[in-house]
């Protein structure tokens, strides 16, 4: 699936980009270079990213500016990573699909 805007209405075609590849959850996907992990995975048709900590529910991109944490996955073995603000590498490898320690915890339960 190819879900990116290859021509802006506005600005024309957008420039070739080199394309590499990253896991997601033991799947190999195809990106390009500068796309974060969120634009990447959405252009692949990927909408969960996570699941909430209390209830289970699939969680996705919500602000896609780092403010909300709802896009929170593990990258090479690093929790907590927001992935609307982290490029893609070749070879890299993001998890999802468990329960992430909720980013902020104030007497016990999060915000």
């Amino acid at each position: 699936m190819n879900g990116r805007i290859d021509r802006h209405p506005i600005l024309g075609p957008l420039p070739p980009r080199k394309q590499i590849r990253f896991q997601f959850d033991d799947r190999t996907y195809l990106g390009y270079e500068g796309e974060t992990i969120a634009a990447a995975l959405l252009a692949n048709g990927v909408r969960t990213l996570r699941r909430h900590e209390a209830s289970g529910t699939p969680r996705g991109i919500y602000c896609n500016i780092g403010h909300c944490f709802e896009c929170r996955v593990t990258v090479d073995g690093k929790d907590n990573i927001r992935a609307c603000l982290t490029p893609i590498r070749d070879g890299m490898v993001v998890r999802s699909g468990r329960k992430l320690p909720a980013p902020f915890v104030v007497g016990g339960d999060s915000l």
